[in-house]
């Protein structure tokens, strides 16, 4: 280890990667469970227009913190900041537990959110510590394996216990996960950091948040509840562009900036967290939508909606696992290049479906998009991790995490834009005989869908369908040049991964790139 750190010895990384797994249980079970939950969740606790923030919250605080957590594994230590992760997370999960209102509710899944925020990102980084080169393939995608087991696991045991116990449960389960992962870390984990005076960026982090939290903030409300160019969304990005500029002139002076301007500034850094921008982009537009395509348009049940989902989250820890082999003999870039080109090719199976098709192309059409999904992503993260020193591995691991959140994020609000204008289109522009049978209002589609064939005549149900495919295709269409844009992003990193010759401090000069590390092709 580098920067005076050391991790513990190769004898105990076995116990530390279980650790670390359950560690990402906490976060990816949480991810999965509390969507199926949520109509027990407001019978019990009301404010039904309030329930979207339980997830708002949730990725809104992650997205805040990520960063900010990343430069504290850096200068304390990952073991002591996983610690505190752990420990926010399960004490979040407790008090949901016990809400008793929609609000208390959504003020402690904000303290899960930092928690989350928390466990990703150091768990990737002590991942990136104990591991070789060559092994970090393998063990990201033991890692990304959890991802898949919570999206087949997650809601069956939520159906479970919200039917035979209490949706409360839901939380109560994060408190003896939390319990074993804290402890097989104590355990087994042993680090030992050189201890000196750290100058921690408070008002950096602070408008790093400001800024941030309300760029998520606009873009999650904008165009829900109001239009995006009125008012209330003006003013909170124009507030959010100046806490912003203010975090860049921030950085510039500070002795141990939260998030270096070499960040942005390297190649090699911002093509890498470009591109996993897109992989966000890419994953909640099909995570968001592919299930409602295919109960909307192809009649699924719910099940297999969700199992048209569930082998994206299989075949993506496969692809990751795999992606070792790939990136050794033809390098990092190459491998993430071959990964997005994967993602197109589903893009294209997605955009080509007819309006009756086989649940079976849909299904295949996710399993190729978690393939690219692996072999872009995990080339990407080791590729960062393995070009800086232990003492800059957090903010990388970080900067790498922060990017594919805000990517969803941002997917988010332009897939759900896309899908809520087509659909408002679609039923502005129904035929006169069929206005009155069909529901007014986008928001009111998808609660009328499940009631179709008692509430509509074939002929109006028919209707619906169509809107909800070409609402589906238009997305479809976006994953693809998304998937395009990845291709370029990933292009615009250097054609050999370098060791990154940086600094902190603000006199340094950062802009180039020397000491070659791992060569490529």
């Amino acid at each position: 280890m580098m920067n005076g750190a050391q991790q513990s010895q190769p004898a105990g990384r076995g116990k530390v990667l279980v650790g670390l797994m359950l560690t990402m249980t906490l976060v990816a079970m949480d991810t999965t469970i509390v969507a199926t939950a949520i109509p027990a969740i407001v019978g019990d606790l009301g404010d039904f227009t309030l329930f979207a923030w339980v997830f708002s919250i949730y990725t809104l605080v992650q997205a805040v913190a990520i960063p900010i957590f990343g430069k504290l594994a850096d200068l304390y230590g990952r073991k002591p900041v996983l610690y505190a992760g752990i420990i926010i997370f399960v004490a979040g999960s407790a008090l949901s537990g016990i809400s008793w209102s929609m609000v208390t509710l959504i003020i402690f899944r904000a303290l899960q959110g930092i928690g989350a925020a928390v466990l990703q990102p150091i768990v990737f980084t002590v991942a990136g510590d104990l591991y070789t080169l060559e092994e970090r393939g393998r063990v990201q995608g033991w890692l990304s394996s959890v991802w898949g087991i919570a999206a087949v696991l997650g809601p069956a045991i939520g159906g479970l216990f919200t039917q035979y116990t209490s949706w409360r449960w839901i939380f109560y389960i994060n408190v003896p996960i939390g319990a074993l992962a804290f402890a097989m870390i104590s355990m087994n984990l042993h680090e030992h950091i050189a201890r000196r005076h750290h100058h921690i960026d408070y008002v950096g982090s602070a408008l790093l948040a400001l800024g941030v939290g309300l760029l998520t903030f606009d873009l999650l409300t904008g165009g829900i509840r109001w239009p995006w160019l009125s008012l209330p969304s003006i003013l909170i990005c124009a507030i959010s562009v100046l806490a912003l500029a203010a975090f860049i002139w921030q950085e510039r002076r500070a002795p141990e900036p939260v998030m270096p301007l070499w960040v942005f500034g390297k190649r090699l850094v911002l093509g890498s967290n470009l591109a996993s921008v897109m992989l966000g982009v890419l994953v909640i537009g099909l995570s968001s939508f592919l299930p409602t395509y295919a109960q909307g348009v192809l009649h699924a049940s719910a099940l297999l909606a969700g199992f048209t989902l569930a082998v994206m989250s299989i075949s993506w820890p496969i692809a990751s696992s795999f992606a070792a082999k790939i990136y050794m003999p033809i390098g990092f870039r190459n491998t993430a290049i071959i990964g997005a080109f994967i993602c197109l090719i589903s893009g294209f199976i997605f955009t080509t479906l007819p309006r009756s098709t086989s649940i079976l192309f849909v299904v295949l059409g996710s399993f190729v998009m978690g393939i690219g999904l692996g072999l872009l992503s995990t080339p990407l993260l080791v590729g960062l991790q393995s070009v800086v020193d232990w003492g800059h591995r957090g903010v990388v691991t970080g900067s790498n995490m922060f990017a594919r959140q805000l990517g969803q994020t941002i997917g988010a609000a332009i897939f759900g834009s896309i899908v809520n204008a087509s659909l408002a289109s679609w039923l502005a522009h129904a035929p006169a005989n069929l206005a009155h049978q069909l529901p007014q209002t986008v928001d009111t589609i998808s609660q009328s869908f499940d009631t179709a064939t008692a509430s509509f005549s074939p002929t109006a149900t028919a209707y619906l369908q169509e809107g909800f495919y070409h609402a589906s295709h238009s997305v479809f269409i976006g994953l693809a040049i998304i998937a395009l844009v990845s291709i370029a992003s990933v292009l615009l990193t250097p054609t050999h991964f370098k060791q990154l010759d940086i600094s902190d401090h603000p006199s340094d000069d950062t802009s180039t790139e020397e000491s070659s590390f791992f060569h490529e092709g």
